[in-house]
């Protein structure tokens, strides 16, 4: 069976993508980094998701000798000019603290009207081989900022975002239900035919 590695030591990443790829009938076996603890933390030093991902990707592929897929993902706010953007994760300046982030961007829209606060989420998958072969995929979430959290399930902005179309926030949605129209989930999806075609495995 192929062996795909995903550059990520979220279990819960890892299961997302073994989901998408067993509903798929794809014969791959993913792993995550922590079957590679010699392997540490890729510095995210593009100034595009896609960058990020591809650099991600490269060295870990790179590093581990497997194929490897890599991600990079955040919330883009029109008023802000598409930011936080690839800072999504530090715009409050620390990396991974959700709650200061969260409150810094509601502090900084807080003027802004409920009919201009729209957003999306954005997630950009990378594929690289040892070889140097690359491909990328990218998926889309649209929707708007609302002006306080709401939803304990979601992780980061899932709390202040709300998907068109729906009235819930993503934090307030059930994993399931997120995944199915979440940018990760739809990128992670589109990345199914690539890897298809570049393992012929069906």
């Amino acid at each position: 069976m192929t062996k795909l590695l995903l550059a990520t030591r979220n279990q819960g990443k890892i299961v997302e993508l073994r989901r998408i790829l067993e509903e798929a009938a794809l014969s791959i076996e993913l792993v995550g980094l922590e079957a590679f603890p010699e392997i540490g933390d890729v510095a995210e030093t593009g100034l595009t998701f896609a960058e990020n991902a591809l650099l991600k990707a490269h060295t870990v592929a790179r590093q581990s000798g497997l194929p490897c897929v890599a991600d990079d993902s955040g919330l883009c706010v029109d008023a802000l000019n598409g930011m936080p953007g690839i800072f999504s994760a530090r715009w409050s300046g620390g990396h991974g603290d959700d709650k200061a982030n969260l409150d810094l961007l509601l502090a900084q829209i807080n003027d802004v009207p409920d009919d201009r606060r729209q957003a999306h989420f954005a997630c950009v998958a990378a594929l690289a081989l040892p070889s140097g072969e690359e491909r990328v995929v990218e998926g889309v979430m649209h929707g708007h900022v609302i002006r306080a959290p709401r939803g304990t399930m979601g992780f980061g902005y899932d709390p202040i975002f709300v998907p068109d179309g729906e009235t819930r926030t993503t934090a307030e949605m059930p994993p399931a239900e997120k995944d199915a129209i979440s940018h990760r989930g739809i990128s992670m999806r589109a990345m199914v035919p690539v890897l298809a075609e570049v393992f012929s495995v069906s």
